[in-house]
């Protein structure tokens, strides 16, 4: 990769956390022990995967992480949360880099980022979270109808957007 393409991955990726960090602060829906429904606030992370690979939504989407942790007040019951909820949870954004292409297959890499983010933040519903089951609930399905109150809202707008927004963006990108 020539020096102007690495500039302009790393600029469009500072870029798309900026405007994901920021999109994240509107706020929809919020729940009482973390997660919310956002202004598609996952969305500048999965566009930035989908136009340059797993590898670089990936280092996006954990920094992206990150800063949720640092500037929205994230809590972390242990290193393990931290690892779970921020840097795999979010991570798992950049999975949507897998698909590329056209508008169906980012809608579908949106789908799988954000199924696997739910995925991750089940698991540490269940491994870490469990205490907050109320009495005679599995911790499983507990931590499945907690997550899913917000992410699956959030799946269903970011696809939806996606797929409207994708044929300009995939214009934009063309020219660079």
């Amino acid at each position: 990769m020539d020096k102007k393409k690495k500039l302009t991955v790393l600029v469009e990726g500072g870029l798309m956390i900026a405007l994901a960090t920021i999109l994240s602060y509107i706020k929809v829906y919020e729940m009482p022990q973390g997660g919310s429904v956002t202004a598609v606030s996952m969305l500048p992370i999965i566009l930035y995967a989908t136009r340059w690979g797993v590898r670089n939504g990936l280092l996006a989407a954990m920094v992206y992480g990150i800063l949720q942790f640092l500037l929205q007040g994230g809590f972390s019951i242990s290193p393990w949360s931290f690892l779970l909820d921020y840097l795999l949870a979010f991570g798992a954004l950049g999975l949507s880099g897998f698909f590329h292409g056209n508008r169906n297959k980012a809608v579908i890499g949106a789908i799988v980022g954000i199924v696997a983010r739910f995925v991750v933040l089940v698991l540490s519903g269940v491994l870490l979270w469990y205490a907050y089951a109320p009495k005679g609930v599995s911790p499983l399905w507990y931590s499945i109808t907690y997550n899913g109150t917000y992410m699956l809202p959030e799946l269903i707008i970011t696809c939806i957007v996606l797929y409207l927004i994708y044929p300009q963006f995939d214009k934009i990108i063309r020219r660079y």
